[in-house]
């Protein structure tokens, strides 16, 4: 009989593979390479088993919902029923019982209710001019919902590496004649960097306007998750795993690195970087929520606009629509008034 044991890497949390050639597991994210008896002295093993029994507690008790018009995954709990697509609006329908590795390490719990969300919502839209009047009639603003967004948080240790080639400029002059001297030096840095709360989505879809201007979220906000927080609100269902964003989260390491590190390099006229690295050393990752009120509007011409509020800090990201007719009328209004004005003191100068 064969037996699977499956481990975390103590690193970082991810899960090891076997290596068979080096008789090792290996952890693909941080590199790190163990033998399975220095592995069953610690509670890799044991952490791995629980954080498997917890998310299937927590898929347990979570519907999950896809839109057959736009193709949203929604996710609630049980007490709280999707009966419709926050994004387009339409139908939803009922798919099961959520499957996978769900369950959220943190989350940001929601800091407005609906009242102040649509409060809020009110304030804005009144100061514009142009907006359609059904765009903020109430039974547009009851479709305001409650949504949390899956976010991926990293932090590291590092070992960070920049080389670079620098100049200085020297310049004098002598009789008729002004000299200048350029030296080129190779400058190397190297460096222990902690990075810590790498936020990053873990949607695919093209939402990325949305959530940059409503970022960022405090990282002192972030609790541990517990399933009361979703009672009343949907979520979104995370479409990436971490093992995708890997590069993604390395290339952001490697460009704050190279931004801390350069600015250790003084005294030069020039720096160019001509190469830099980052040796992860350990990393956490923890799938998180965080809380965003969404409210969209599907034009005549089928346009979705989309309003967004940070659910924690109020930050807004508007798209909205205009009517036209009421920009015509404006437009007719401001010229009749433009020429009743330019009558008047035409007249008045004849006169």
């Amino acid at each position: 009989m064969n037996t699977t044991v499956t481990f975390q890497c103590p690193n970082c949390s991810a899960g090891l593979l076997f290596d068979a050639k080096k008789q090792k597991f290996a952890c693909e994210f941080c590199l790190s390479e163990f033998l399975e008896e220095e592995l069953k002295n610690t509670d890799a093993a044991e952490k791995a088993e629980e954080a498997s029994r917890r998310a299937e507690e927590f898929c347990s008790h979570m519907n999950e919902y896809s839109c057959p018009s736009c193709g949203a995954e929604i996710v609630s709990d049980e007490s709280t029923a999707a009966d419709f697509c926050y994004y387009c609006h339409n139908p939803v329908v009922l798919v099961g019982r959520l499957s996978g590795q769900m369950q959220p390490n943190r989350i940001i719990p929601f800091k407005y209710d609906k009242k102040q969300a649509k409060e809020i919502f009110l304030g804005v839209v009144r100061k514009k001019w142009f907006l359609p009047k059904d765009f903020f009639a109430e039974e547009q603003l009851e479709k305001i919902s409650g949504v949390y967004y899956p976010f991926w948080v990293t932090d590291a240790d590092t070992r960070s590496f920049m080389n670079a080639s620098a100049t200085r400029v020297r310049s004098w002059r002598a009789g008729d004649y002004r000299y200048t001297e350029t030296s080129w030096y190779d400058v190397e840095r190297t460096g222990n960097i902690h990075f810590e709360d790498i936020v990053t989505s873990a949607l695919k879809e093209a939402d990325k306007a949305m959530l940059e201007g409503i970022l960022p979220y405090p990282s002192d906000s972030l609790q541990e998750f517990s399933m009361p927080y979703l009672s009343g609100y949907l979520a979104k269902k995370r479409n990436i795993e971490r093992a995708e964003l890997t590069d993604e989260v390395r290339g952001r390491m490697n460009e704050y690195s190279e931004t801390l590190l350069k600015r250790t390099v003084n005294g030069y006229a020039t720096v160019n970087v001509t190469s830099k690295n980052v040796n992860i050393i350990s990393s956490h990752w923890e799938y998180s929520l965080m809380p965003i009120w969404i409210l969209t509007y599907k034009s005549k011409k089928g346009k979705t606009y989309t309003y967004a509020m940070n659910g924690y800090t109020g930050k807004i990201y508007g798209e909205y629509p205009f009517d036209l007719k009421k920009v015509l009328a404006f437009a007719t209004g401001l010229a009749f008034v433009v020429g009743a004005v330019a009558a008047l003191f035409g007249g008045a100068f004849i006169c």
